[in-house]
Order: C-alpha cells, then structure tokens, then sequence
C-alpha cells in the first residue's frame, strides 16, 4: 500500500515538473518572436506601420512608382500613407487626403477596378466638395465606365458609369475631368439606349405591344440624344396603331417629323399612317408629348458641352 503511494506521489511530481517545462519553453518562445523580425503573426509588418517614415517621403515615393508604371506598389503606398498619417494634424492633411485619390487613381489604372471604386468611394464619401473629389468621381465612373458589356449583355456597370459622371459634370463641370468625360456619357447612353431598343423589339415581335411601348419610350425620354431616338419614335408608331390608340400613334409620327423631318423612319411612320387614313399630328396634351418636351428641357439644362 505504501508503495502504491508513493509511487502515485512520483508521478504527480513527474508532471508538475513537466507542466512547468513546458511553460518556460512557451514564454521563452513569446520572447523571441518579436526578435527575429517576422513571425507568423505578422511581427515585421506591424513594426513597419508603427515606426513609418515621414508623409514627405511617403508621398514622394508612392508618386514615384506611380510615376514609373508600379501602380499597384503606388497605391498601396498611398494607402499605408493614408492610414499611418489621418487627419488629426494640419502639416499631413494634404498628403492624407490626397494620397486617397490618388491610391484609387493607381488602383484603376492597374486594372483593379473593385479597389479602384471602394477608394473612390471612400473619398467623396469622406472629403466631397474637396479639390480632388472630381479624380475621385472621375475614377469611379471610368471603372465601370472600362467593364462596360455589349447591348445584348447586362447593362448594370453601363447605368453606374453614367450616373457617376453624371454627378462629375454636375458638381466640377469646370475641372479637367469633366472635360475628359463628356464623349464617354455620348457613349454610355447610346449603348444603354441599343439596349432597351433590343428589349423593345423582341416584346414587338412576341406581340406585347405595351411592354414594347414602355421600352420605347425610355429611349424616347431618357436617351434623345442618342441615335436610336428616330427609331425609337418610329417603333412607338407601329406599336400604338396595332393597339387602336390613335393619338398616341400620330403624336409619336409627329415628334418625329418635326425633329428628323429627313429621316428614313420618318417616311416609313409617315407612310404607315397613310395607309390607314392618317396623318401625323402631336397631341400636345398626350402622355408621350408630355414627356418628350420635358425631357428637352431636361437635356438642355444638363447635356455637356
């Protein structure tokens, strides 16, 4: 029996004698790891951002990879500058803030488009109104504006891309980004107008003549700079004959006639309603005169130069 415990007294000493080893062995380990430089929870990164250089240097260097092609070295640079240097005091302020912009600029023309508009987004979120917030707009919409699909494809990035220059040439319509954008809002809107032509046109051959109008009329309304527009007109005629709604159709014909009086869809609604009695005349009381006069006023107002 004594034997049994002093044995059992062995063993119970064994292990705390093992149990504090092992404790040593850890706490030496904890001790050494921020000695080696890196370690496996990130040790050299965190002494980078705790001990950065000066927002001068940073910038300089981060503008320089930009300057050499780095792009996504410069802005991941920005990004470090923008983070180990917030706004709190007036020297960094213009490094901080701009080396947001200027990191989504870098993203974007490294072809990171989702970095490139998370940034964007970030600075007119943080600083609208600032000197860099046009870079800013203009970076998001050229990122979607450079996805954009065909007109037969999703037209999500085309819609985002025209509504984020859309806001460029609202708010900074005198700064270069604007003037940069003009052309590409011509463009954005004659491939999301394609679109809904296409959309169009298959409900009016399937016959679904109200859903075709609803189409054609987006175009008419929201897409009358486009060259789709005398189509469009043209599609709303043949639609609102075959559904009986006759001022309707001879409004559509007559919108037509006064704006593209030499177009080739003009003769042919022209025709169409020849053929059924009919002459063109606006209603100036019809939803779709309605409409189309106030998108005019609407367009004039804001169409860039």
């Amino acid at each position: 029996m004594l034997g049994i415990v002093r044995s059992t007294v062995a063993s119970g000493d064994r292990f705390r004698l093992q149990t504090r080893v092992i404790a040593v062995a850890f706490i030496g380990l904890l001790t050494l790891v921020p000695l080696g430089g890196c370690s496996m929870f990130g040790g050299e990164e965190t002494a980078s951002l705790e001990n950065p250089d000066p927002p001068e240097k940073m910038y300089a260097d981060a503008d320089a990879l930009l300057n050499e092609g780095s792009f996504e070295d410069a802005a991941k640079k920005f990004e470090d500058l923008e983070r180990n240097y917030p706004f709190s005091n007036d020297p960094t302020k213009p490094y901080a803030r701009r080396s947001l912009a200027l990191a989504a600029y870098a993203y974007y023309k490294a072809g990171m488009y989702d970095d490139a508009i998370v940034s964007g987004r970030r600075y007119t979120t943080m600083h609208a109104g600032t000197e860099d917030a046009a870079l800013a707009h203009y970076v998001i919409g050229s990122s979607y504006y450079d996805q954009m699909q065909d007109s037969v494809r999703d037209q999500s990035y085309t819609r985002k891309a025209v509504e984020e220059y859309t806001i460029l040439l609202q708010q900074y319509p005198q700064s270069s980004y604007a003037k940069q954008v003009g052309n590409r809002v011509r463009v954005a809107q004659d491939m999301l107008a394609a679109s809904e032509m296409e959309v169009g046109r298959f409900y009016q051959k399937k016959g679904n003549y109200l859903a075709a109008i609803n189409r054609f009329k987006t175009v008419v309304v929201d897409h009358q700079t486009t060259r789709h527009v005398e189509e469009a007109l043209m599609r709303l005629t043949e639609c609102y004959l075959a559904l009986g709604i006759l001022p309707e159709a001879q409004t559509a014909a007559a919108i037509l006639g006064h704006n593209f009086p030499n177009s080739a869809w003009y003769k042919d609604a022209y025709a169409l309603l020849a053929n059924t009695g009919l002459q063109p005349h606006e209603n100036t009381e019809s939803d779709l005169s309605k409409a189309w006069n106030a998108a005019i006023q609407t367009t004039e107002n804001t169409n860039p130069t």
